[in-house]
């Protein structure tokens, strides 16, 4: 098996010697040979030097496991057993002997799950198990969507139906990116991690998906005819959603796992659906409170009088307007407004605004000429002047 080759020849390398430390090197020693190791052998440093870029790859590798507490425990303890003679057999390939004992490789290294393949893969990676590893779960696209509700529907929340279009997994390959009934292997570039290390200068690297498999560890020789080795589809859906009470215009609603659906077992993604409500005829918004503009004439502001006004919904409410109230004075109805996120309420503001006749007629003429002449004497523009020349 290549899985086996790959296995022997990491429990083989001794990474310590590679960075030129003892094995009881403090972290700082570790870390201060690397950088010295991969200034001197970067290829940046070293373009048409191919024995230093190999140097280069190498260093990087061993730091890799040897600089991690963790990774750097269980390789001791892997060289340690294999060193006391732990694994039957040697390290070889397919089925060995030890003592007159037949021993198999693939069910010492976690063929059948479990015991030194779950190191091996703690250490090195899921993916560098066997040829049966399973790629990382990987959490699904967010999808964003637009919904346009009427204005009383924002004010006291609905559910609407929302067709969503959201990239899927293929549904002939499953998201494998493989033709279907052939079997992967591990990918050959990244050796099945998923993810390849790249030069970013100054004796530095830096982890990056691998252009070969894409992230998914594996690979197949045949892609799938459908996605063309993708993995990836798409997928039409009706969901209903929930918009709350009190919603504003614009507003972004998050849905939790109602987005695209995630691969090799990782959670859905959310989906944001934006809101639009549609303007109402007679009532406006600001912030949670309703607004009215309630028509008036000039007597019943200057006498006084009660007036019906509508509310949004339910019945309607009686505005008592003082006498002497001033044109374009607001109102406030308690508790006809918006639903706020805290259960409370907001209110109706109601803003009175005198409507001027465009034609009177003879009887109401002579009654407006009577006020005039009524109040002739009194001089309202007088102060107007006064302040306009100061």
């Amino acid at each position: 098996m290549a899985d086996d080759g790959i296995r022997s020849d990491w429990i083989n390398k001794d990474f310590y010697a590679e960075l030129g430390v003892k094995k009881d090197a403090t972290a700082d020693e570790i870390k201060k040979a690397y950088r010295k190791l991969a200034r001197a052998n970067h290829p940046d440093s070293n373009p048409d030097d191919s024995a230093k870029h190999e140097k280069f790859k190498k260093v990087a590798e061993a730091y890799d496991v040897i600089g991690d507490p963790e990774k750097r425990k269980k390789y001791d303890e892997v060289r340690s057993l294999a060193a006391s003679g732990g694994f039957p057999g040697g390290f070889g390939g397919g089925g060995t002997t030890s003592g007159g004992r037949g021993y198999n490789f693939e069910d010492l290294f976690g063929g059948g799950g479990g015991g030194l393949g779950d190191m091996f893969g703690d250490l090195f990676g899921a993916g560098r198990r066997t040829q049966q590893a399973r790629p990382r779960p990987t959490k699904g696209a967010d999808v964003e969507s637009t919904a346009t509700i009427g204005f009383t529907d924002a004010l006291d929340g609905v559910t609407v139906s929302l067709r969503l279009t959201s990239d899927a997994a293929c549904p002939d390959c499953k998201g494998t990116g493989g033709k279907p009934g052939t079997k992967p292997h591990i990918c050959p570039v990244c050796e099945g991690a998923g993810y390849v290390v790249q030069s970013v200068g100054g004796g530095f690297s830096m982890n990056e998906t691998c252009p070969r498999c894409g992230g998914r560890q594996l690979v197949y020789d045949e892609p799938c005819p459908t996605c063309h080795g993708t993995g990836r589809g798409t997928s039409a859906r009706t969901i209903q959603a929930r918009i709350p009470a009190g919603v504003k215009d614009g507003q972004k609603i998050r849905l939790k796992g109602k987005g695209a659906a995630g691969e090799n077992g990782g959670p859905a993604g959310d989906l944001y659906v934006t809101v639009r409500v549609s303007p109402h005829r007679v009532f406006g918004r600001k912030d949670d409170n309703l607004t009215i503009e309630v028509p008036v004439s000039f007597d019943e502001l200057a006498l006084g009088a009660e007036i019906k006004i509508p509310t949004l919904s339910g019945a309607p409410v009686t505005l008592r307007v003082p006498a002497g109230t001033p044109n374009g004075r607001t109102f406030r109805v308690r508790g006809k407004g918006f639903r706020r996120t805290d259960g409370t309420v907001g209110d109706l503001l109601a803003t009175v605004e005198v409507q001027v006749p465009a034609v009177l007629d003879e009887a109401t003429r002579a009654a407006v000429e009577a006020y005039r002449a009524a109040t002739a004497h009194k001089a309202l523009r007088s102060n107007l002047f006064e302040q306009a020349e100061v």
